[in-house]
């Protein structure tokens, strides 16, 4: 079987650095190139340093649509600005954006690429419309590893007034340098930001309401006034990649059978995996694994969910789409192994 060849466009970023990791290793791809106007002429290991000695590629100040899947690790704006840019379009190249640009309906409407409707990225969510799409839009970080913790409750109708905060490192805040991501600022020092009005908070409802009709008032909008809704709570914490979240919220039914309607909902799903234990970051960072564990005191139930913002969060999901929309082993390029220690 030929391989899959692909291009990158803005590989000089985090995600598009972790995607060229991804790639170079996974046995059914070839990169075909990675574009950065920037940088055009470098090789990539003088922006990846890590890359020495893994590959002598150079970063292209071109791009061409002659490719089977094109990544489009762009900033939010200008995923969509590209592909307004190019109206004549992009062949028979399927697109796989990693900004927020094409993740929310509009008026019910799927958002589209040149006419082709995009299909939003969650396996976990919509493995089958993946499988059948054209263009994916890859779910956001803080959006993966919250909806994970709370679709089983959606699937099951349990989900009421859902209480969330979450933790994320700096590289949720991409490379630019900005005064909240250098080293200075974040060493020992942690800050609440965007209080209840984190931008991703809409692809979650979204996808919630998709298994619960009623979910999805308060500030995620789009849902009945009084309806329930999640009220985030994000946090800049000190330190680089990963992100672990906390949802609270009521439920009467019992641990026992909560485990066993979490385990069931993922039952196939390769990389959301179900602890009885306590969970950690460590666990997950530098993998594509969200990990899920489940702690009840009376009626109130505690979802804690943790994922690396990169990897499930970005560019691990977006080579997971990728690996369903050709007909490969999900898993395939994605067995990475956790930092542990």
């Amino acid at each position: 079987m030929a391989k899959i060849r692909a291009g990158i466009i803005g590989g000089a970023g985090y995600t598009g650095g972790e995607m060229i990791r991804i790639l170079i290793n996974h046995p059914g791809v070839e990169i075909a190139f990675v574009h950065s106007k920037s940088n055009a002429g470098k090789f990539l290991y003088e922006v990846h340093e890590d890359l020495a000695g893994d590959t002598d590629m150079r970063f292209d100040p071109e791009w061409t649509p002659e490719v089977d899947v094109l990544f489009l690790c762009v900033g939010h704006g200008e995923a969509k600005k590209f592909v307004d840019g190019h109206a004549a379009g992009f062949g028979n190249a399927r697109i796989i954006d990693l900004s927020q640009d094409f993740r929310l309906h509009s008026n019910g409407q799927r958002p589209a690429i040149h006419g082709q409707p995009v299909i939003y990225g969650l396996p976990e969510l919509n493995r089958d419309a993946i499988r059948a799409a054209t263009h994916i839009a890859n779910p956001g970080c803080f959006a993966t590893t919250l909806q994970l913790g709370l679709l089983p409750l959606g699937h099951a109708g349990l989900l009421g007034e859902v209480h969330t905060t979450g933790i994320t490192g700096s590289t949720g805040a991409g490379q630019g340098l900005s005064p909240t991501s250098h080293f200075s600022w974040r060493a020992n020092n942690i800050q609440a930001y965007k209080t209840l009005t984190h931008q991703h908070l809409n692809e979650v409802t979204q996808s919630l309401r998709q298994l619960q009709p009623s979910f999805g008032g308060g500030e995620a909008g789009g849902g009945e006034a009084g309806a329930p809704a999640i009220h985030f709570v994000p946090w800049r914490g000190d330190f680089t990649r990963g992100i672990f979240i906390s949802s609270q919220l009521t439920c009467d039914l019992p641990l026992a059978d909560l485990t066993l309607l979490y385990a069931d909902f993922y039952k196939g799903h390769p990389f959301t995996v179900i602890s009885r234990s306590p969970i950690s970051l460590k666990q997950v960072v530098n993998t594509n694994k969200c990990l899920i564990q489940l702690e009840k005191l009376g009626s109130r139930l505690v979802v804690h969910s943790a994922a690396d913002n990169l990897l499930k969060g970005a560019s691990g999901q977006a080579v997971q789409n990728m690996n369903l929309l050709f007909g490969l082993d999900e898993t395939a390029g994605l067995h990475l192994k956790a930092n542990a220690f």
